[in-house]
């Protein structure tokens, strides 16, 4: 799980139309250059079509080598509370091992937390928290391992 960066209110627009700010684009860069020395391959890639989401997720994949075809647009990943990113995870094609996802909070730090082995206070913007579990179909999911949390004010 990848939560967007961080976004600009400088603007008046709708929520999802917001674009990431200065700060948010150095984070992402930093995210996925970082992810680049640690990711061997992602089978699908889903994200949420808010700008931020879908900004960073651009930013983060260009360091990655992805295929175009695995990435697609969500709108369910639109979602602040969890329940319909847990739908989207637990209903994923049991032939993808590796998924990433670009969402939100506090539907983030709720599933890291639910789904996860350790306690996160809060997924920051541009953190990762990846999670490993040990089933055989993704509807199965229940409490993993939380392998990894990679937060850009550690990279800067």
């Amino acid at each position: 799980m990848i939560r967007h960066a961080k976004s600009s209110w400088e603007f008046d627009l709708p929520d999802e139309k917001r674009p990431l700010n200065q700060r948010g684009l150095r984070d992402a860069d930093l995210v996925g250059k970082e992810l680049k020395t640690l990711v061997e391959s992602i089978d699908k890639v889903l994200c949420s079509p808010a700008e931020r989401a879908h900004s960073t997720a651009k930013i983060v994949l260009r360091h990655l080598n992805i295929p175009d075809n695995v990435f697609n647009l969500e709108s369910r990943l639109y979602d602040f509370g969890g329940s319909l990113v847990i739908d989207v995870i637990k209903n994923c094609d049991d032939s993808v091992d590796t998924l990433m996802i670009f969402g939100h909070n506090h539907a983030f730090t709720s599933i890291a937390n639910f789904y996860g082995s350790e306690s996160i206070d809060n997924v920051p913007t541009a953190g990762v928290v990846v999670i490993q579990f040990d089933v055989e179909k993704w509807k199965n999911i229940n409490v993993g391992k939380t392998l990894l949390k990679i937060y850009p004010k550690s990279l800067r």
